[in-house]
């Protein structure tokens, strides 16, 4: 992990910054038992998290700043030869003509080309006994403090040239308003299947973010993933929480050899920025939510995305 300054992003409408003036219309979308309230029609500042960030014990040497930093670096997660068969599984599944109009496949705007592919344990069954292996799922129970299930799994595709990136968020404000998971008691393993270099859109993240909730503002419209998985623009964290946020704790970027992984709680906020080299980056992101956090009715959107995004089987992963 190297500190790096971030290319400037597209412009983005700019909320109102702090003190606002409530507005009482916002009180109309809450959910009664909403801890982490978001998506209002009136600005609301950033909040301590009231959850914590490591629920069990931990005993994996990597996880030991987990909670102070809000992720871990595993060097050597997958050795080459399980990378190479690994890479070739998804680039099989990018190429595959029958899954190209499935909705779990996500296309760049621009460029038309797969930008994501969900559900991937369900497409592959190299990923799905990846997904069971000890060294895989083992880091997630020990930090979530419980058993496990998956709540989304996607390849992240960043072609050379071509691939854009992803603006600022934490994954929970989404998963919290969109998909109805109570707490920030879920982990996300980013499993590098290329080499990512500072250059080529490698994932940037603020340690210690996680133990800051920042609020969106602005109501989400129906079928918001629709838009949202192509191109995020609801949910999108107001620039002066980002801007404090940064200075407070810095920046800091995932980078290392095909085959490292990093593991990081759902709160943090993280982005990327676009590849405009030559060499391309892919990701396997396998999301583990506890089996004591299952979701439950959206806190901020007219109705829960489809399974294949946010899972509502509680199955653990055996």
């Amino acid at each position: 992990m190297t500190a790096t300054t971030p290319e400037p992003e597209p412009a983005l409408p700019i909320p109102p910054t702090w003190p606002v003036t409530p507005d009482p219309r916002a009180a109309s979308i809450e959910h009664p038992m909403d801890r982490y309230r978001t998506r209002t029609v009136a600005a609301v500042p950033p909040i301590d998290r009231d959850d914590p960030a490591v629920w069990g014990e931990v005993t994996t040497p990597e996880l030991a700043a987990f909670d102070t930093d809000g992720y871990a670096i595993f060097d050597e997660l997958l050795n080459p030869a399980e990378v190479a068969d690994l890479a070739a599984e998804v680039d099989r599944l990018a190429g595959d003509p029958e899954l190209r109009g499935d909705e779990r496949v996500i296309v760049e705007k621009a460029s038309n080309g797969v930008r994501s592919i969900f559900e991937v344990h369900r497409l592959s069954t190299v990923i799905a006994e990846l997904v069971r292996q000890e060294r895989i799922v083992g880091p997630a129970r020990q930090v979530l403090g419980s058993e496990v299930y998956i709540h989304q799994s996607r390849v992240n595709y960043m072609p050379g040239f071509s691939g854009a990136g992803f603006y600022w968020h934490s994954d929970f404000e989404t998963w919290h308003a969109e998909d109805g998971m109570p707490a920030p008691r879920a982990v996300s393993l980013s499993i590098a299947l290329t080499d990512n270099f500072p250059f080529n859109g490698s994932l940037m993240v603020m340690p210690g973010s996680h133990r800051t909730f920042v609020a969106c503002q602005g109501e989400t419209p129906p079928e918001n993933y629709r838009e949202s998985l192509r191109e995020q623009q609801t949910g999108v964290p107001d620039r002066t929480a980002l801007t404090d946020l940064a200075d407070k704790h810095g920046i800091a970027q995932f980078t290392g050899a095909r085959g490292s992984a990093l593991l990081f709680d759902s709160n943090l906020l993280h982005g990327s920025s676009n590849n405009i080299t030559p060499f391309p980056r892919s990701n396997l992101f396998l999301v583990f939510n506890s089996v004591e956090n299952a979701l439950d009715t959206p806190y901020a959107a007219p109705a829960p995305r489809p399974g294949y995004i946010a899972a509502r089987d509680v199955v653990p992963v055996r």
